[in-house]
């Protein structure tokens, strides 16, 4: 696998070496062991999920402000604009984000690290998001900051109003989120 870090140096992005031929294609998603080799970063990962949304969906800005996730998050039907904000407020990195493009296509994958917001716009007609933590989803420790606050300035593709659940919908403000120190 080959390992690029982005503008925000915890936030890799992961591309798998991929077999294929007219028949389709074969690769390891995840292997602990290439995992830890490559990445340097012990992680335990506890639950996978997979979520499914319709163009023009945009999931988040969501982290658990206790039982903070690592996430590696990949999309296995369409694509998706992924986002990634650091929460943490003792890094030079505050505030900051990163944005990448899935694709069921370029299989690429990213690792969010413990501390960080994240969420996603759904690009194509349908998307399949799946998403490996490295802690168990505790509801009443998740916040949501606004997908469109104005100090973080994140510059997703779009021209329409985003389709929002109506928890991302109150996200509050960057400025007011409980973040980490």
């Amino acid at each position: 696998m080959k390992v690029t870090q982005t503008d925000i140096a915890d936030v890799l992005i992961i591309e798998p070496q991929v077999f294929g031929d007219d028949r389709g294609f074969f690769f390891e998603s995840f292997n602990q062991k290439v995992w830890l080799e490559e990445t340097g970063l012990e992680r335990n990962f506890v639950q996978d999920n997979h979520s499914r949304s319709v163009e023009g969906v945009l999931r988040g800005l969501h982290y658990q402000i206790k039982q903070p996730q690592g996430k590696l998050v990949r999309v296995v039907v369409g694509e998706v604009f992924d986002v990634a904000v650091d929460i943490r407020k003792s890094y030079a990195t505050f505030g900051q984000w990163v944005g990448v493009l899935l694709s069921e296509q370029n299989k690429k994958q990213l690792w969010v690290p413990e501390g960080f917001a994240h969420g996603f716009l759904v690009m194509s007609e349908v998307a399949e998001f799946l998403y490996r933590t490295t802690d168990y989803y505790a509801p009443e420790h998740e916040r949501c900051i606004s997908w469109n606050d104005p100090d973080l300035n994140i510059d997703w593709p779009f021209d329409v109003k985003p389709k929002l659940s109506e928890k991302d919908g109150l996200g509050c403000r960057f400025k007011d989120a409980d973040l980490f120190a």
